[in-house]
C-alpha cells in the first residue's frame, strides 16, 4: 500500500473526476496533490467537501514533497489515454513512481512508459486488466454465509461507488463485519483487489463477481457489491446484468442522482419513471435469486440547499417504497438499518 500519492484529473476536476473523487474520499493513502491544469492554485477543498485537503496543481513537477505512485484519477467513456496527460506520466515514472491507472488502455502495453518503467524500476499497475483464470458462474453465490447487498442504478454515473463504500463504513460503525466487493476501477483502487467487470469476456462477468463472493462471503457478515451502470443503459446494460445475476444479492440500494432526466452521454434516452427501475431489477433477478430493493441513495450534489435536498429525499424513497436519503450530505444509518 502506498503511502502518499499524486492524483492526476487534468481538465475534469471535480465534476468529471469520479476516479479521483472516490480515491481521495475514501482509499487508505495520502493525495498529496490533485493535477488539474483548469483549477491550478485551487484547493481540493474549494471543490469537495469532508475530504482531506491537498493542492491542486498545474502538473506533476509542482507536486509537493515526495510521492510513491500517481494515480490516473479520469476514467472517460471508452476508458482511453489522452496523449495531454503523457508528460506528467513520464515525469513521475523518472521521479521513480508507480503510475496506477483504471484505464481500458494498458500503461504496459506503451512502449515508451514500458521502456521507462523497466529504466527506473517502477511498477505500472493497470487495474483494469482481469486475471487469466476468471470462467462462468456457477450460480453459487447464494451457499456464502453473509449477506449480500448489491448497488444499482439508474444510470451512470449517479453513485454507486459512493453508496458501496458509504454503506460499508457506516455498518462497520454499527459494529456490523462489512466488506466491499469492488467490480470497477476505483473500488479496485481503494480496496487494492477486486475484478474489473467491464473488462471481462461477457461470458465470464457473472463469473467474475461470484469468484469475489465466494472469496470474501464466508469471512463476514455483509458484502457489498459496487454495482455498474443501469439495467437500461444502452452501452452497459450487459454488465449490470452480469453483475446482478452473479452477486445473487439478498438485498438491492437503487442509487439516483436528483435532476437526471436523461441518460448521461445519451441524451437522446429519456430515464424511465423511478418506480419502474424497483419492478425491473426485482423480476429480472428473480429467475437466479430472488431480491427486492430495500433503500435508495439519492445524489443530492446538484441540489443547493439542504431543505431542498431533504424534499427531495423524501420523493425518491416515495417513488421506490422504501427508506431512501443522500449518503454524503445526510449519512447511511437509515440504509443500513433497512438492510439489517
Amino acid at each position: 500500500m502506498y503511502n502518499r500519492v499524486a492524483v492526476l484529473a487534468h481538465e475534469k476536476f471535480p465534476d468529471r473526476s469520479k476516479t479521483a473523487n472516490g480515491v481521495i474520499r475514501y482509499a487508505d493513502y495520502e493525495v498529496a496533490a490533485v493535477l488539474d491544469r483548469d483549477c491550478a492554485g485551487d484547493r481540493v477543498a474549494d471543490h469537495l467537501g469532508g475530504v482531506r485537503d491537498a493542492p491542486v496543481v498545474e502538473s506533476f513537477a509542482d507536486v509537493p514533497g515526495d510521492v510513491d505512485a500517481l494515480v490516473i484519477g479520469i476514467a472517460p467513456i471508452g476508458g482511453g489515454f489522452d496523449e495531454s496527460w503523457r508528460p506528467d506520466v513520464r515525469a513521475a515514472i523518472e521521479a521513480g513512481c508507480d503510475v496506477i491507472s483504471g484505464l481500458h488502455y494498458f500503461l504496459n502495453d506503451d512502449e515508451e512508459f514500458a521502456a521507462l518503467a523497466a529504466e527506473h524500476g517502477v511498477d505500472l499497475q493497470d487495474v483494469r486488466k482481469p486475471h487469466d483464470d476468471l470462467t462462468v458462474a456457477q450460480g453459487r453465490s447464494d451457499e456464502v454465509a453473509a449477506d449480500v447487498v448489491l448497488t444499482v442504478g439508474t444510470d451512470c454515473s449517479v453513485g454507486k461507488m459512493t453508496a458501496t463504500m458509504e454503506i460499508v463504513e457506516a455498518a462497520r460503525d454499527a459494529d456490523i463485519d462489512a466488506c466491499a466487493i469492488p467490480t470497477g476501477q476505483t473500488g479496485i483502487m481503494i480496496e487494492g483487489w477486486g475484478n474489473p467487470v467491464d473488462r471481462v469476456v461477457s461470458d465470464f462477468t457473472a463469473g467474475a463477481v461470484e469468484e469475489m463472493i465466494l472469496e470474501k462471503g464466508d469471512d463476514h457478515d455483509l458484502l457489498v457489491v459496487e454495482g455498474q451502470g443501469s439495467i437500461i443503459h444502452p452501452a452497459y446494460s450487459a454488465v449490470t446484468c452480469g453483475i446482478l445475476h452473479g452477486a445473487m444479492a439478498d438485498k438491492l440500494v437503487l442509487c439516483h442522482a436528483a435532476g437526471r432526466e436523461a441518460i448521461h452521454g445519451y441524451e437522446d434516452t429519456a430515464l424511465p419513471p423511478i418506480e419502474e427501475y424497483v419492478d425491473l431489477y426485482g423480476s429480472l433477478a428473480a429467475p437466479v435469486h430472488e431480491t427486492e430493493v430495500v433503500a435508495g441513495a439519492l445524489n443530492t450534489v446538484d441540489v443547493d440547499d439542504d431543505a431542498a435536498a431533504e424534499d427531495a429525499v423524501a420523493e425518491f424513497s416515495e417513488a421506490i417504497d422504501a427508506p431512501a436519503t443522500d449518503l454524503i450530505r445526510f449519512g447511511a444509518d437509515d440504509i443500513v438499518e433497512a438492510i439489517r
